[in-house]
């Protein structure tokens, strides 16, 4: 198959959604199938990461008018975003406008599926796809060992609902509780006092970093297919989210969130850390999921017109 993919893999630390584009790539071309990233002749399928043009990328409009010129070609959707993700105003509007003219969607978890079902979602062929994880990078290590509980959490983006309110309070929480320590890495805003900050990592300095770690928290909110949560389970660090945390609750439980700092510090206090139960999946089995879709899709259609 000839497939678009409408954004370009990037080098370096990035956000998950740059994870899912570099393993599609990889994998797909790997299994001799031709992965681009413009418009050009025989395309039987164009893979949105996101709706929106960008310099990298075609946008829905290009690719519904390629479609309209190239009645086999599929637009397949994959959806991470919403309004609630980062307190946008459109996001959720310009998503629905798109599903009238896809013929697939991709979430990333069950719960952004139902967000934007609940919103009245008009694509009727929609799949959950999670993404994978490198093993290789994320896995159980040796831990600190130095007498004390230690905390972590990690994000690409810095915007404010990633908890920032919930990781100010930890930074206050381990001044007062010398027994504990609290690491951040990542993109952060604001100063903390007490918390070691790392500049972001990525790929297997981040897992060797995350694995060092007792106890993961997360105080994201609405998070639709969290990275984050995955690598923490793959390092088999025991992970509590926000009750809001959207795909966070999904991932790592609900019997492993908290919806108040008081909570949160309870559960530190116990320190009876138990691992949670979510069943992860490696980027070649991620990918393979993607390739049958698209291939369903396709094949379909070669039906159809074998059939008139």
């Amino acid at each position: 198959m000839k497939i678009l993919i409408n954004r370009k893999p990037i080098d370096g630390p990035w956000g998950g959604g740059n994870l899912l584009v570099k393993a599609f790539c990889s994998q797909m071309i790997k299994k001799g199938h031709t992965v681009i990233h413009k418009l050009e002749d025989d395309i039987d399928a164009i893979m949105l990461q996101d709706p929106r043009p960008e310099s990298e990328g075609i946008s829905i409009n290009e690719a519904v008018q390629y479609r309209v010129e190239n009645p086999k070609t599929k637009i397949i959707q994959r959806i991470n975003e919403c309004d609630a993700r980062k307190n946008t105003k459109n996001v959720d509007s310009m998503l629905l406008e798109c599903s009238k003219y896809i013929d697939a969607t991709i979430f990333v978890s069950e719960w952004i599926k139902n967000y934007h079902l609940k919103n009245g979602w008009l694509c009727k062929n929609n799949h959950v796809i999670y993404n994978g994880i490198n093993f290789d990078h994320f896995k159980k290590r040796k831990k600190k060992n130095n007498g004390k509980i230690n905390i972590v959490t990690h994000h690409w983006s810095n915007n404010v609902l990633k908890g920032f309110d919930v990781y100010d309070m930890l930074d206050e929480f381990v001044n007062k509780n010398k027994d504990f320590s609290f690491s951040y890495i990542g993109r952060c805003r604001g100063t903390f006092k007490n918390t070691n900050v790392i500049k972001p990592l990525f790929g297997k300095n981040l897992g060797r970093e995350l694995s060092k770690y007792d106890v993961y928290v997360s105080a994201s909110r609405f998070d639709p297919g969290p990275n984050h949560i995955l690598e923490s389970l793959a390092c088999e660090i025991p992970t509590y989210v926000f009750k809001d945390g959207g795909g966070c609750v999904e991932f790592a439980g609900s019997d492993h969130s908290y919806d108040s700092f008081d909570k949160l510090e309870e559960i530190l206090k116990n320190r009876n850390f138990k691992n949670n139960n979510f069943v992860l999946c490696d980027w070649v089995n991620c990918i393979n999921n993607f390739e049958n879709l698209i291939l369903r899709e396709v094949c379909i259609e070669d039906d159809r017109k074998q059939r008139n």
